[in-house]
């Protein structure tokens, strides 16, 4: 009898005590969703675009855990955007140690059958194996690797940010554990019915957010030390989008559906439409209905970290700016107001009560992003230093935490010195790897420290920006009731309306 089905045949005599457990802890043997610590934990990988095919190498390499299915509703096409030529396929020839993978594509390489053969490929080398012995089943939709693959613990969710809430939700559901790469949903309503079901169910949760970056700790206990006195703001600049954004229209014309996408799967909750290339790979983050911007693609890494280091909770307005359309007829010039996608660049302004030690009572936290920037840091400038393209600076009344994107290598900057001081405290609390803690919540250990819950005040926070982009006004925001106190425009985009069968 295989490893597989020996554990298969566990886990069904055990089903009637996973059911009768369901308000215990997952530490008591039973419980739903328990792992025991002698068993990999059992992963359905959901997406394996470019992203989904980066962190699969990782995950892979963990010993704790094992990939039995994989699902993405395209089969398989050589057409994904890169991060740069050949970047993606050269990843899997390392990994796999066959520089012949991926000979001639034309982009990557990826799909749910790209995931198959990277999976089964590296599990028959571990085992002595071929791939066609490796038990790993592919399904175009999750739903039913859900409803059928009776083994699994766990899903990984590498899909577009449009199904993100809903392949939690079902999967925290169906009684799974759920890893999710950020944001949480791109819909507010959705990321606010996932966090409250995650604390009601006994399965562990985690956004994948860069949870597990060591500098926190470090720029949180110069702040406690006073060392730049109250903080009243801080700047968040990031160098994105790198892909298309202030699209005014939908595309009209509609290109046949590519061999091997089925396209319904990939709409999933979203308003249905037409295919049209311009909305899958990475373009779909520029559009409403199926991401976050700039701001969510690149905001949880950073706003993790801040949030950490202030103690912030939920935010109180937002208001923001960004790019204008214009056209001209010929009689004369008009202004168009984008509601189909996100701006080419933008600038987003949250206000929170503080109260944090060293804390003002008001914090301003401000996002940059699509070349507006803020003005030079005056110390740097005057130092002869150019202020970084990227960067979190904590602004105190007696000084600034200048530090990278995610809060990495600060330094203390003030109008006397721009090094850290060596009479700084310099502790240190490096934190597991995101996928480690992960494994240790399936386990019934610490929560990771991303969990929905935990997670939530920052994914909030973000996706007001979302919201606050397309309503020119600042937004008053009381989040015990969950909605916008001035504005129904705004309450309205809280929610989406999603197709029939694509219900959270």
């Amino acid at each position: 009898m295989s490893y597989r089905n020996a554990r298969r045949d566990f886990l069904k005599l055990g089903a009637v005590a996973a059911v009768s457990a369901t308000v215990l802890p997952r530490h008591v043997l039973g419980g739903p969703g328990y792992v025991a610590p002698s068993e990999r934990i059992h992963l359905g990988y959901v997406g394996c675009g470019t992203q989904g095919m980066r962190q699969m190498l990782d995950t892979l390499q963990n010993p704790a855990v094992r990939i039995v299915a994989i699902c993405d509703p395209n089969r398989q096409s050589d057409d994904y955007p890169e991060w740069s030529k050949d970047e993606v396929n050269q990843k899997i020839r390392d990994f796999l140690g066959d520089p012949s993978w991926a000979s001639g594509a034309a982009g990557g390489l990826c799909g749910r059958e790209t995931g198959r053969a990277v999976v089964s490929r590296f599990y028959a080398k571990q085992q002595n194996a071929s791939p066609s012995d490796i038990d790993l089943t592919a399904y175009s939709d999750f739903r039913e690797m859900l409803a059928t693959q009776k083994d699994l613990d766990a899903v990984y969710n590498m899909t577009p940010e449009h199904l993100h809430g809903v392949v939690a939700m079902r999967a925290m559901r169906a009684g799974k554990h759920i890893v999710t790469h950020k944001p949480m949903s791109n819909i507010l309503d959705e990321a606010h019915t996932m966090r409250d079901f995650s604390t009601q169910t006994d399965v562990a949760t985690q956004l994948f957010c860069a949870a597990d970056q060591p500098m926190s700790s470090r720029i949180k206990a110069w702040i406690a030390s006073g060392v730049i006195g109250t903080v009243r703001e801080v700047y968040n600049v990031s160098t994105r989008p790198f892909w298309p954004q202030g699209m005014r229209e939908y595309p009209t014309d509609t290109p046949a559906v590519p061999d091997g996408l089925e396209w319904d799967l990939w709409l999933g909750p979203a308003a249905n439409r037409a295919y049209h290339p311009t909305y899958t790979h990475a373009v779909f983050r520029g559009w409403f209905d199926f991401g976050t911007g700039a701001l969510g693609d690149m905001g949880h890494y950073s706003f993790h970290q801040i949030f950490e280091i202030l103690n912030l909770g939920h935010a109180q307005s937002v208001e923001a700016s960004h790019s204008e359309y214009w056209g001209i007829r010929t009689s004369g010039w008009y202004k168009t107001t984008n509601t189909v996608s996100y701006p080419q660049a933008q600038t987003v302004t949250w206000e929170f009560a503080g109260g944090s030690p060293n804390v003002g009572e008001t914090l301003r936290l401000h996002w940059y992003d699509g070349g507006i920037r803020p003005p030079q840091i005056e110390e740097l400038e005057a130092a002869g230093e150019p202020t970084p393209d990227e960067y979190t600076l904590f602004v105190g009344d007696d000084g600034k935490i200048l530090c990278d994107f995610t809060a990495g290598n600060p330094r203390l900057i003030t109008k006397a010195k721009t090094d850290v001081s060596p009479e700084l405290p310099t502790v240190e609390t490096a934190p597991l790897g995101e996928l480690d803690q992960f494994v240790r919540a399936c386990r019934g250990e610490t929560k990771s420290d991303a969990n929905f819950a935990a997670a939530y005040p920052f994914a909030e926070t973000i996706l007001l920006g979302t919201i606050a982009v397309r309503v020119p006004k600042k937004l008053r925001w009381n989040a015990d009731q969950f909605e916008f106190t001035n504005s129904d425009e705004a309450n309205a985009l809280k929610y989406r309306g999603n197709r029939e069968t694509w219900e959270l």
